[in-house]
């Protein structure tokens, strides 16, 4: 039997699992084929890939600058140079932003590089016996822990945990938002001197120019871009009908507003991340009940970025330490 069980491989899933490990024997649980969760990173072939995911760290709290700087050190995390095109005036341009070396779920990587970690393993139900856990999975496997730790989205905590949060989680309600991400591939690379873009647009927030992040040489040209919140929600619970019609309503609206032609294009996919942001959070930093020896943690506790999911899991582990 294991010490720690902990759901899923995001951030908080990657940062708990890493500190823990130093003392327990942990198990990481991961529905999808690879680590991250939305950090996660879409590979074309070889070294050709897209962040289709988190799209960059702009760290603010001092101890995860501290995190941050270490992993520069370590050449995990480097700037991402170039120009980033800001045009939705109304919000303050962050100046500086950080990606991964590699992809930017290799923060993630790095964290579980000496933790258990099992992939396609979507969790079905758990179940508290006495002083153990008992996970069971879509596949009918049974993983026995002594702990437990979910680090998913609100509304997946709260339906796959009710019996065990207590009523200031179950009340408070925490929104979340939806984007649709298109990944794109252009057969002409005309070496575009643009990084990224923010778009003041009724669909399209954002594009990211891979090509821009110094991590492959081709002659193609990669770009992934996301939908704003609004045209998100609308479309999360209906893209997969007709994904086509989808991405190439996102393409149109992206040669409409950059010039990049539809015609060059030789790739295109999507993905739907139905709970991509945190629209408000709880304010407190992480939640552990003694009783059934059960956390959780994500960003929707403290916020909506990738730091908030660190600070979460470093609030949780200070928790079971006291224990």
């Amino acid at each position: 039997m294991i010490d720690f069980c902990i759901l899923g491989s995001g951030m908080a899933g990657s940062t708990i699992a890493n500190l823990l490990s130093k003392k327990y024997k942990v198990k990481i649980l991961e529905k999808s084929k690879g680590i991250g969760g939305r950090t996660s990173n879409r590979r074309y072939k070889k070294d050709l890939s897209f962040d289709h995911g988190l799209q960059y760290i702009n760290p603010k709290n001092i101890k995860f600058k501290n995190f941050v700087k270490n992993l520069i050190k370590k050449k995990i995390i480097k700037k991402w140079k170039g120009n980033h095109l800001n045009f939705n005036f109304s919000k303050k341009e962050n100046s500086t932003k950080y990606i991964c070396s590699y992809a930017n779920n290799d923060m993630c990587k790095f964290l579980t590089k000496k933790v258990s970690k099992q992939f396609n393993s979507k969790v079905k139900k758990i179940k508290f016996i006495k002083k153990y856990w008992q996970i069971d999975l879509d596949n009918n496997e049974k993983i026995f822990s002594k702990n437990l730790i979910v680090t998913f989205p609100y509304p997946q905590t709260k339906t796959i945990a009710k019996k065990y949060l207590n009523n200031l989680i179950l009340k408070f309600n925490v929104k979340m938002n939806s984007v649709i991400t298109t990944m794109l591939i252009y057969k002409n690379n005309k070496n575009i001197p643009i990084s990224s873009i923010k778009f003041n647009d009724k669909i399209l927030s954002w594009a990211s120019n891979e090509n821009s992040k110094d991590r492959f040489k081709s002659n193609l040209n990669l770009w992934t871009i996301q939908s704003n919140f609004k045209w998100g929600k609308k479309m999360i619970n209906k893209y997969k009908k007709n994904k086509n019609k989808t991405m190439n309503i996102m393409i149109e609206k992206l040669s409409n507003l950059t010039g990049l032609n539809s015609r060059d294009i030789v790739f295109k996919d999507v993905h739907g991340w139905k709970f991509a942001y945190t629209a408000n959070h709880i304010g407190v930093g992480s939640y552990w009940n003694q009783k059934y020896n059960f956390g959780a943690c994500s960003d929707w506790f403290l916020g909506s970025k990738v730091e908030h999911s660190w600070l979460s899991a470093n609030d949780l582990f200070r928790k079971i330490s006291k224990d």
